[in-house]
């Protein structure tokens, strides 16, 4: 099955060379590696954690006017000119489809281990030092304000972060809105043991953070 690897890890480089920073091949890439960190010590089927993290940000719903269904279908299209097995296609395709976060209160519908591993390793991007570039990163590209004192009190159930359709009022609100729940939603005990360590950096980010800015 090397050549369907080799060949999508083509395809997916061609097809996001102009992707926003955070969203690009070395994402795709830092995704794949920890996907199959935590598919080897979960025991999950490796070859659909690999193509499963190689598409599954084909075409992010966040850069498609919010079409959840547009990354599933490019993964479809691919793989089946590519002659896979149907039932692997069809795996595949079901992790493309769910892995995308959809608000808080979005039943998450990811149900393959593979799919989990994946997840889980999509979400490890979201925390961390480099969870803390992306997220700024992807601030500054949708003209977020960085941060907005005067805007609604920060916390973690605060009733504007429970739809991912509304904007955060800043990039330091998203935190709370959502980086600082990801600990808590990795599927895997492999997944959940690499994130705490990034959880703590993002807490610590934040009390630096706010300590700069009271200054």
């Amino acid at each position: 099955m090397g050549d369907i690897i080799s060949a999508t890890e083509t395809f997916v480089k061609k097809t996001l060379v102009n992707a926003e920073a955070g969203h690009g091949w070395w994402h795709i890439h830092r995704v794949r590696h920890n996907a199959l960190r935590i598919a080897k010590a979960e025991g999950a089927n490796l070859l659909i954690v690999e193509l499963g993290a190689l598409l599954h940000d084909i075409a992010d719903h966040k850069f498609h006017q919010g079409d959840h269904e547009r990354g599933s279908r490019v993964a479809r299209e691919w793989l089946e000119s590519q002659r896979l097995d149907s039932a692997i296609v069809d795996t595949v395709c079901d992790v493309v489809f769910h892995v995308s976060f959809r608000g808080l209160r979005a039943e998450n519908g990811m149900e393959s281990l593979e799919g989990k591993c994946v997840q889980d390793a999509d979400r490890l991007e979201g925390i961390g030092a480099i969870g803390i570039a992306r997220t700024i990163i992807y601030g500054a590209t949708i003209g977020r304000a960085l941060y907005d004192p005067d805007g609604p009190v920060l916390s973690l159930d605060a009733p504007w972060h429970v739809d991912v359709h509304t904007p955060s009022p800043s990039t330091i609100h998203h935190f709370y809105e959502k980086i600082l729940h990801v600990k808590d939603w990795m599927h895997t005990p492999t997944g959940q043991a690499l994130a705490e360590e990034r959880h703590i950096f993002t807490q610590q980010y934040l009390n630096q953070f706010f300590k700069e800015w009271n200054q």
